[in-house]
Protein backbone atom coordinates (compact mmCIF):
# COMPACT_ATOMS: atom_id res chain seq x y z
CA UNK A 1 0.00 0.00 0.00
CA UNK A 2 1.25 3.25 -0.82
CA UNK A 3 -1.08 5.56 1.16
CA UNK A 4 -3.65 3.87 3.96
CA UNK A 5 -5.67 6.47 6.26
CA UNK A 6 -7.01 4.75 9.34
CA UNK A 7 -10.29 6.70 10.91
CA UNK A 8 -8.46 10.23 10.68
CA UNK A 9 -10.31 12.98 12.77
CA UNK A 10 -9.21 16.36 12.03
CA UNK A 11 -10.04 19.94 13.31
CA UNK A 12 -9.17 23.44 12.53
CA UNK A 13 -6.75 24.59 15.31
CA UNK A 14 -8.07 28.68 15.00
CA UNK A 15 -11.26 27.53 15.90
CA UNK A 16 -11.19 23.68 17.20
CA UNK A 17 -14.14 23.08 14.50
CA UNK A 18 -14.08 19.26 13.77
CA UNK A 19 -13.68 18.91 9.83
CA UNK A 20 -12.75 14.81 9.12
CA UNK A 21 -14.75 12.68 10.85
CA UNK A 22 -13.62 9.54 10.66
CA UNK A 23 -11.78 9.24 7.02
CA UNK A 24 -10.69 5.99 5.85
CA UNK A 25 -8.65 5.87 2.63
CA UNK A 26 -6.59 3.19 0.86
CA UNK A 27 -4.50 4.03 -2.04
CA UNK A 28 -1.99 1.74 -3.81
CA UNK A 29 0.84 2.26 -5.85
CA UNK A 30 0.14 2.52 -8.99
CA UNK A 31 -3.35 3.87 -8.86
CA UNK A 32 -5.23 6.94 -9.19
CA UNK A 33 -8.12 7.95 -7.07
CA UNK A 34 -10.49 10.71 -7.30
CA UNK A 35 -12.83 12.70 -4.31
CA UNK A 36 -15.66 14.20 -4.95
CA UNK A 37 -18.08 16.02 -2.98
CA UNK A 38 -19.77 19.08 -1.92
CA UNK A 39 -18.22 22.36 -0.90
CA UNK A 40 -17.05 22.31 2.82
CA UNK A 41 -17.00 18.25 3.31
CA UNK A 42 -13.61 18.34 3.83
CA UNK A 43 -11.80 17.13 0.34
CA UNK A 44 -9.15 20.23 0.79
CA UNK A 45 -8.30 19.94 4.47
CA UNK A 46 -7.62 16.37 3.76
CA UNK A 47 -5.18 16.80 1.23
CA UNK A 48 -3.99 19.91 3.27
CA UNK A 49 -3.33 17.76 6.55
CA UNK A 50 -1.72 14.65 4.28
CA UNK A 51 0.65 17.07 3.47
CA UNK A 52 1.35 18.53 7.08
CA UNK A 53 -0.37 21.91 6.77
CA UNK A 54 -0.03 23.87 10.31
CA UNK A 55 -3.91 25.06 10.21
CA UNK A 56 -4.96 21.26 11.25
CA UNK A 57 -4.77 19.15 13.97
CA UNK A 58 -5.27 15.38 13.93
CA UNK A 59 -7.43 14.33 16.98
CA UNK A 60 -7.42 10.68 16.11
CA UNK A 61 -6.91 8.18 13.34
CA UNK A 62 -3.37 7.52 11.48
CA UNK A 63 -1.67 8.00 8.24
CA UNK A 64 0.67 5.33 6.79
CA UNK A 65 2.64 6.59 3.64
CA UNK A 66 4.70 3.26 2.67
CA UNK A 67 5.08 1.85 5.72
CA UNK A 68 5.91 5.33 7.55
CA UNK A 69 3.32 7.04 10.34
CA UNK A 70 3.19 10.53 9.16
CA UNK A 71 1.19 12.28 12.01
CA UNK A 72 4.02 14.40 13.54
CA UNK A 73 6.01 14.48 10.48
CA UNK A 74 7.03 17.95 9.41
CA UNK A 75 5.86 19.10 5.54
CA UNK A 76 9.66 18.57 4.27
CA UNK A 77 9.72 15.52 5.57
CA UNK A 78 6.80 14.21 3.99
CA UNK A 79 8.27 15.76 0.62
CA UNK A 80 11.22 13.77 0.81
CA UNK A 81 9.08 10.76 1.31
CA UNK A 82 7.70 11.56 -2.08
CA UNK A 83 4.64 13.67 -1.28
CA UNK A 84 3.62 16.63 -3.90
CA UNK A 85 0.72 19.31 -3.60
CA UNK A 86 -0.54 20.81 -6.24
CA UNK A 87 -2.33 23.88 -4.89
CA UNK A 88 -5.66 24.88 -5.41
CA UNK A 89 -4.46 28.43 -5.25
CA UNK A 90 -1.20 28.35 -6.32
CA UNK A 91 1.47 31.12 -4.54
CA UNK A 92 2.88 34.14 -6.02
CA UNK A 93 6.34 34.83 -4.60
CA UNK A 94 7.91 37.77 -5.81
CA UNK A 95 11.91 37.91 -6.78
CA UNK A 96 12.29 33.58 -7.29
CA UNK A 97 12.23 32.52 -10.60
CA UNK A 98 10.44 29.55 -11.34
CA UNK A 99 13.56 27.79 -12.95
CA UNK A 100 15.24 28.30 -9.21
CA UNK A 101 12.51 27.49 -7.28
CA UNK A 102 11.93 24.11 -8.93
CA UNK A 103 15.49 23.14 -8.69
CA UNK A 104 15.82 23.57 -5.11
CA UNK A 105 12.97 21.87 -4.59
CA UNK A 106 14.41 18.71 -6.33
CA UNK A 107 17.81 19.52 -4.52
CA UNK A 108 15.62 19.51 -1.08
CA UNK A 109 13.27 16.42 -2.07
CA UNK A 110 15.82 14.64 -3.77
CA UNK A 111 19.29 14.89 -1.84
CA UNK A 112 20.78 12.01 -2.98
CA UNK A 113 20.51 12.08 -6.11
CA UNK A 114 22.39 15.28 -8.19
CA UNK A 115 21.60 16.68 -11.02
CA UNK A 116 24.22 18.64 -12.79
CA UNK A 117 22.89 21.77 -14.23
CA UNK A 118 23.01 20.70 -18.03
CA UNK A 119 21.02 17.44 -17.01
CA UNK A 120 18.41 19.47 -15.06
CA UNK A 121 18.24 21.83 -18.48
CA UNK A 122 17.21 19.28 -20.28
CA UNK A 123 14.77 17.77 -18.20
CA UNK A 124 13.11 21.57 -17.45
CA UNK A 125 13.17 21.82 -21.28
CA UNK A 126 11.50 18.61 -21.82
CA UNK A 127 8.90 19.05 -19.50
CA UNK A 128 7.90 22.83 -20.57
CA UNK A 129 7.42 21.85 -24.45
CA UNK A 130 5.44 18.70 -23.32
CA UNK A 131 2.94 20.98 -21.12
CA UNK A 132 3.41 23.52 -23.72
CA UNK A 133 4.35 26.00 -21.29
CA UNK A 134 7.06 29.26 -23.08
CA UNK A 135 10.51 29.12 -22.05
CA UNK A 136 10.40 32.58 -21.22
CA UNK A 137 8.67 31.20 -17.87
CA UNK A 138 12.01 29.61 -16.53
CA UNK A 139 13.39 33.38 -15.79
CA UNK A 140 9.71 34.75 -14.33
CA UNK A 141 8.98 35.48 -10.64
CA UNK A 142 6.86 31.85 -9.49
CA UNK A 143 3.59 32.22 -10.84
CA UNK A 144 3.81 36.29 -10.77
CA UNK A 145 1.51 37.78 -12.90
CA UNK A 146 0.27 33.86 -14.18
CA UNK A 147 -3.41 33.47 -15.22
CA UNK A 148 -5.07 30.94 -13.58
CA UNK A 149 -4.39 28.23 -16.51
CA UNK A 150 -0.44 29.09 -16.18
CA UNK A 151 -0.22 28.52 -12.22
CA UNK A 152 -2.31 24.98 -12.88
CA UNK A 153 0.19 23.68 -15.52
CA UNK A 154 3.02 25.59 -13.40
CA UNK A 155 2.42 22.82 -10.73
CA UNK A 156 1.82 20.49 -13.16
CA UNK A 157 5.60 21.10 -14.15
CA UNK A 158 6.82 20.72 -10.50
CA UNK A 159 4.74 17.65 -10.55
CA UNK A 160 6.76 16.10 -13.38
CA UNK A 161 10.20 17.92 -12.33
CA UNK A 162 9.76 16.70 -8.89
CA UNK A 163 8.43 12.73 -9.85
CA UNK A 164 6.37 12.45 -6.02
CA UNK A 165 5.38 8.95 -5.27
CA UNK A 166 1.69 10.62 -4.69
CA UNK A 167 0.69 13.53 -5.95
CA UNK A 168 -2.24 15.13 -4.22
CA UNK A 169 -4.11 17.35 -6.76
CA UNK A 170 -6.72 19.84 -5.07
CA UNK A 171 -8.72 20.97 -7.52
CA UNK A 172 -6.31 21.42 -10.51
CA UNK A 173 -9.07 21.64 -12.87
CA UNK A 174 -11.05 24.41 -11.44
CA UNK A 175 -10.85 27.96 -14.08
CA UNK A 176 -9.22 25.94 -16.90
CA UNK A 177 -10.24 26.25 -20.79
CA UNK A 178 -10.78 22.82 -22.77
CA UNK A 179 -7.14 23.12 -24.31
CA UNK A 180 -5.53 23.80 -20.89
CA UNK A 181 -7.64 21.34 -19.42
CA UNK A 182 -6.17 18.45 -21.34
CA UNK A 183 -2.64 19.55 -20.95
CA UNK A 184 -3.04 19.05 -17.61
CA UNK A 185 -4.65 15.65 -17.90
CA UNK A 186 -1.78 14.72 -20.51
CA UNK A 187 0.82 15.47 -18.11
CA UNK A 188 -0.75 13.53 -15.08
CA UNK A 189 -1.31 10.39 -17.74
CA UNK A 190 2.21 10.83 -18.62
CA UNK A 191 3.76 10.03 -14.74
CA UNK A 192 1.31 6.99 -14.63
CA UNK A 193 3.51 4.52 -13.34
CA UNK A 194 3.88 1.44 -11.03
CA UNK A 195 5.52 4.00 -7.88
CA UNK A 196 3.58 6.46 -8.42
CA UNK A 197 -0.43 7.45 -7.31
CA UNK A 198 -1.88 10.63 -7.09
CA UNK A 199 -5.01 11.63 -5.49
CA UNK A 200 -7.20 14.26 -7.64
CA UNK A 201 -9.59 16.73 -5.73
CA UNK A 202 -12.29 17.53 -7.95
CA UNK A 203 -16.46 18.89 -8.08
CA UNK A 204 -17.35 18.24 -11.38
CA UNK A 205 -16.36 14.75 -13.66
CA UNK A 206 -14.85 17.01 -16.61
CA UNK A 207 -11.09 16.06 -16.02
CA UNK A 208 -11.66 12.38 -15.55
CA UNK A 209 -12.80 12.37 -18.82
CA UNK A 210 -9.08 12.63 -19.57
CA UNK A 211 -8.20 10.95 -16.50
CA UNK A 212 -9.59 8.21 -15.99
CA UNK A 213 -9.05 6.80 -12.13
CA UNK A 214 -8.93 3.77 -10.82
CA UNK A 215 -11.49 4.40 -8.06
CA UNK A 216 -13.87 7.72 -7.56
CA UNK A 217 -14.54 8.43 -3.57
CA UNK A 218 -17.58 10.68 -2.20
CA UNK A 219 -16.74 12.81 0.54
CA UNK A 220 -19.50 14.04 2.86
CA UNK A 221 -19.83 15.77 6.40
CA UNK A 222 -16.05 14.89 6.78
CA UNK A 223 -15.78 11.23 5.90
CA UNK A 224 -15.76 9.13 2.49
CA UNK A 225 -19.40 7.56 2.19
CA UNK A 226 -18.87 5.81 -0.94
CA UNK A 227 -16.50 5.03 -3.37
CA UNK A 228 -16.84 3.04 -6.69
CA UNK A 229 -15.42 2.93 -10.81
CA UNK A 230 -14.77 5.95 -12.66
CA UNK A 231 -19.13 5.97 -13.69
CA UNK A 232 -19.64 7.38 -10.09
CA UNK A 233 -18.09 10.46 -11.27
CA UNK A 234 -20.57 10.38 -14.37
CA UNK A 235 -23.69 9.76 -12.07
CA UNK A 236 -22.79 12.35 -9.83
CA UNK A 237 -22.53 14.81 -12.25
CA UNK A 238 -26.41 13.66 -13.56
CA UNK A 239 -27.80 13.63 -10.33
CA UNK A 240 -26.12 15.60 -7.96
CA UNK A 241 -24.86 14.59 -4.75
CA UNK A 242 -28.18 15.27 -2.65
CA UNK A 243 -29.86 12.37 -4.19
CA UNK A 244 -26.55 10.15 -3.10
CA UNK A 245 -27.36 11.09 0.11
CA UNK A 246 -30.52 10.40 0.12
CA UNK A 247 -30.18 6.57 -1.61
CA UNK A 248 -27.55 5.82 1.11
CA UNK A 249 -29.76 7.46 4.47
CA UNK A 250 -27.71 9.84 5.45
CA UNK A 251 -28.70 12.32 7.57
CA UNK A 252 -26.28 15.25 7.21
CA UNK A 253 -26.93 18.38 5.59
CA UNK A 254 -25.05 19.87 2.48
CA UNK A 255 -23.24 22.96 1.73
CA UNK A 256 -24.99 23.15 -1.27
CA UNK A 257 -28.53 22.67 -0.59
CA UNK A 258 -28.28 26.08 1.61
Amino acid sequence: MSLVINNLHVKIKENNREVLKGVNLNIPDGEIHAIMGPNGTGKSTLVQTLMGSNKYQITDGEIIFNGTKLNNLAVDERARLGLFLGMQYPTEITGVKNSDFIKAAMEATHPNHHLTVLQFLQRFEHCMNFLDIDHHYADRYLNEGFSGGEKKRNEILQMMMLKPRLAMLDEIDSGLDIDALKVVSNGINHMRAKDFSALIITHYDRILHYVTPDVVHVMMDGRVVTSGGPDLASKLEKEGYAKLRDQLGLKIKLVDDE
